[in-house]
């Protein structure tokens, strides 16, 4: 009667030995691999983020955000007025001083206004930030049109340069027909610095120094 060939258990426990380092290797390896993916993913998704959040809120009017317009309405402004009210925060790690010229003023819904932000670098060192915005209530944000605005775009500020940036904006008309704000007397609007890692060099343009000029 044929018989199979056995293995003895220390020749089992010899083998189960040999693979054993090896397969836990490719284990940690796989595992290593995996966080360092995810940790390039998140510090990748925090710089991106004030953009990224930019974007969306502006694509869906999410949490306030205001709207891009790029004339002024064509129904012109109408009789009822509006106080809009201008508020400034910069976030840790941004070494600016950021405050509206004017805290509030008083505007017919409709028109074109263009107001300033003075921003001031107190660092010794060329530093750069990113603005995110919204409108209180929140439920105006999609009133609220922007013509030109700072906040488009990243902004590079030169050791202790100061600079006036301006924001060109209106409520749109069709605010009045909505009911649910009938009572609505105040908008908000808001703006946070964020600073930007290692941000794109930009040319300073000729007219650099008299920033109403061009913007108005």
């Amino acid at each position: 009667m044929d018989h199979e060939p056995t293995i003895s258990r220390d020749q089992g426990r010899t083998a189960s030995k040999g693979r054993g380092p090896s397969k836990a290797l490719g284990r940690d390896v796989l595992v290593a691999s995996i966080c360092g993916g995810v940790v390039a993913l998140m510090v990748g998704a925090s710089y991106a983020a004030v953009p990224f959040y930019n974007w969306f809120c502006r694509a869906t009017g999410f949490n306030g955000t205001t709207q891009v317009a790029i004339s002024a309405p064509a129904t012109g402004p109408i009789a009822r007025k509006i106080a809009v009210r201008f508020d400034s925060n910069v976030a840790p790690g941004l070494p600016w001083k950021f405050v509206p010229e004017q805290n509030e003023i008083e505007v017919n819904i409709g028109q074109v206004v263009t107001v300033f932000y003075t921003v001031t670098n107190q660092a010794a060192r060329t530093t750069a930030g990113q603005a995110a915005y919204n409108v209180a209530p929140l439920t105006v944000g999609s009133y609220f049109q922007k013509i030109n605005c700072f906040c488009f775009t990243e902004q590079t500020m030169a050791p202790g340069e100061t600079r006036e940036m301006p924001v060109v904006f209106y409520v749109d008309p069709s605010l009045a027909d909505d009911h649910e704000n009938d009572g609505l007397n105040t908008i908000t609007l808001s703006y946070t610095f964020y600073p930007v890692k290692d941000p794109v060099v930009k040319p300073l343009a000729a007219s650099e120094v008299d920033k109403r000029k061009g913007n108005l």
